[in-house]
């Protein structure tokens, strides 16, 4: 899918964000179900980074409730869209480039919540990730993170997406991996974003090793109307809780 078609590319609405403003708000890591509201931190004066989460949407929604938010992605695209909606909403948003496995820009200690949509399927190892997280966390510090199943990556995509569920690829599946070089360069060309799966003990057991207690878990489906073959069978996202002690 191409940029402009995601939709975690489209900026949140002027009602969302005045809606944040008066203490009603919501965010949201994978399709369908919003993070819980237990999960935060008091966000009025509260430092957070959105990694890897430009698109102008999680961090707007922050910002409003009264965060001081930066947002830290490699796409200029995706910064572009949330230095718009702070304009359009008198907003006051950091934004930074760079690349999540190295968040070297910023002091140790330096925020008090992370928030991580779906997004470290564009990485081969999320291992730095996690480190980097707990780096830049003070104590008492949690990192929200949403991430693929790599259940999704067993299956022939081109059958995928006509609703038909064959095993294809043994996991971890890379698109580095079973790409040519030509494919790789018309994948890139063309606005798609080579894709890793990283299992289970990768995505949790390293946020543990990193340091992190897990104090939360859920998972999610695809929205109905994206017509996912296997979101039909099983949820396909999980988002953790962890905390830096």
């Amino acid at each position: 899918m191409a940029w402009g078609e995601n939709r975690w590319t489209i900026p949140v609405s002027p009602e969302a964000v005045a809606a944040a403003r008066q203490g009603r708000w919501e965010i949201y890591l994978t399709p369908t179900r919003p993070v819980p509201e237990a999960w935060f931190p008091a966000l009025p004066g509260c430092n957070v980074l959105c990694l890897a989460s430009g698109g102008g949407q999680q961090g707007p929604i922050l910002a409003a409730a009264g965060a001081n938010v930066t947002v830290f992605d490699n796409s200029p695209k995706q910064l572009a869209q949330d230095r718009m909606v702070a304009e359009r909403e008198s907003l006051d948003i950091v934004t930074v480039e760079g690349d999540m496995r190295d968040l070297s820009e910023f002091p140790g200690e330096s925020f008090d919540l992370i928030v991580h949509p779906v997004s470290n399927l564009f990485v081969p190892d999320v291992r730095p990730v996690w480190a980097e997280s707990f780096r830049v966390l003070r104590p008492g510090g949690a990192l929200l993170a949403g991430y693929n199943n790599p259940a999704r990556y067993l299956f022939d995509w081109e059958l995928y997406e006509q609703g038909i569920l064959e095993v294809k690829h043994a996991l971890p599946y890379s698109d580095a991996a079973r790409l040519s070089e030509e494919e790789k360069r018309r994948y890139l060309e063309g606005g798609e974003f080579l894709e890793f799966s990283h299992t289970l003990e990768d995505q949790i057991g390293d946020q543990i090793e990193a340091g992190f207690l897990l104090a939360g878990l859920y998972e999610d489906y695809d929205r109905e109307d994206d017509n996912d073959a296997l979101s039909k069978y099983m949820p396909v996202y999980v988002v953790t809780r962890a905390v830096k002690l």
